[in-house]
């Protein structure tokens, strides 16, 4: 029977154990010339051409390397496209993404996105004469009335990064296709193991695969999937032309990583879902936002296009000095950027992944959903982090510091460690 506090959709279980499944037997994990269990390291920078009448498959490694190429087929197979591509980072693939459009363009984007996002489309892709416009995507019209003469791309993000709104997939992408747009998702919170919005009509998936895929805070990735295959060889030439490749030792230690992702994101979403119930009986927290959460307003949509709930968890404190007297007291998890790590880490967006983001910017779309607003801003944390076993733990600190809850306003937890206060 399957557990009705999930999504069923897609045959959950079956879904799960064929995505396992997919994890370790993806096409390379048996190496043809020797029978090594592991993908080779092939840590060259050219290849001889045995014959300059019939190139090979490779010639330098900027342009393709075999060791590279088995994790971007690894990710295709996983997202369900056609082409996948490594880069040195999250926000190199989402900038070869941006770089289909050309001068004169318009973009429609999540405003409650990431701000490396943000920033490049801000003060980057502005100099190149590519305009953008921010919407809460998670209605529809807005996104609508978005559209102009110009408009060439569709830009989301959910759940949206920190505040974790929920964008109905499956309608802007038809929506986008009626109006011939491209469609782009950045798809690092949920993973190919709970969400697959090539599945959902979406153009190019984008993962900072730093973050779940790679799952231990020792490699810089960021990946990107083409639904077709037209549009995976202009995605190869952006590659190849920016050069902006995954090296073939990360590439490795990515792939590595990514054998354990059901593992990982099984353990982390027990933890979330265990604290955010938690956290929603606490007097001190005004609002926890997590998408499994009966009163989460994204839940019902949430559950049609993932699998799970995922890792991340945001929760409201009151203010900013709350949340910095918890950052400055809290032995573990870290104190850092990023998550979807083993490890336990406390980010402070407003002064780390969204520091970007102006304040009176993040101030303006936290108000506009009225009372349930959730600024990106001064009050709001975010952890990733490993499993936890013992609520008594979160508990007792709360006990001792209230400013634990006060830390951020929005607090985001992906998974969650143990935490302890100096």
């Amino acid at each position: 029977m399957a557990n009705p506090t999930r999504p069923t959709h897609r045959n959950d279980e079956h879904d799960k154990r064929n995505f396992a499944t997919k994890l370790i037997h993806f096409g390379s994990e048996i190496d043809s010339a020797t029978g090594a269990a592991s993908v080779p390291l092939y840590q060259a920078s050219t290849f001889h051409q045995f014959s300059l009448d019939e190139p090979q498959t490779y010639d330098y490694t900027r342009s393709g390397n075999p060791t590279r190429q088995a994790l971007e087929d690894y990710i295709a197979l996983l997202e369900g496209g056609a082409r996948g591509f490594a880069f040195a980072s999250g926000m190199a693939a989402i900038s070869a993404a941006f770089m289909l459009l050309s001068a004169g363009d318009h973009v429609i984007c999540t405003e409650d996105v990431y701000g490396g996002t943000y920033r490049l489309l801000t003060t980057i892709l502005t100099r190149m004469n590519i305009e953008t416009t921010f919407v809460d995507a998670t209605d529809l019209d807005q996104v609508k009335a978005a559209l102009k003469p110009n408009t060439k791309a569709v830009f989301l993000e959910t759940p949206s990064n920190p505040t974790l709104k929920i964008t109905d997939i499956a309608a802007v992408a038809g929506w986008a296709k009626e109006q011939g747009l491209l469609t782009m998702l950045d798809n690092t919170f949920m993973t190919p193991y709970h969400q697959r919005p090539i599945e959902l009509g979406i153009d190019i998936v984008l993962h900072s695969a730093t973050k779940f895929l790679g799952g231990h805070s020792d490699v810089t990735a960021g990946l990107a999937v083409a639904a077709t295959d037209s549009l995976g060889r202009r995605l190869k030439q952006i590659q190849n032309g920016l050069g902006t490749i995954l090296g073939v030792n990360d590439s490795w230690l990515l792939m590595r990583g990514m054998k354990t992702l059901k593992a990982r994101m099984d353990a982390h979403e027990q933890s979330a879902r265990r604290l955010a119930d938690w956290l929603s009986s606490q007097p001190s927290v005004d609002t926890v936002y997590y998408p499994g959460l009966p009163n989460h307003p994204g839940r019902d949509i949430h559950e049609k296009q993932s699998l799970g709930y995922g890792a991340v968890v945001s929760f409201d404190v009151g203010s900013g000095e709350r949340a910095k007297q918890l950052l400055s007291k809290v032995r573990i998890p870290l104190v850092a950027v990023s998550l979807g790590a083993v490890e336990s880490i406390l980010s402070y967006p407003a002064m780390m992944s969204h520091a970007a983001m102006p304040r009176e910017v993040r101030l303006e779309r936290g108000s506009a959903t009225g009372s349930s607003a959730t600024p990106s801003g001064s009050r709001i944390l975010r952890i990733s982090s490993r499993t936890w076993s013992k609520l008594s733990q979160i508990r007792n600190i709360l006990d001792r510091r209230s400013a634990f809850i006060a830390v951020w306003r929005s607090f985001s937890i992906a998974g969650f460690g143990r935490f302890m206060v100096r």
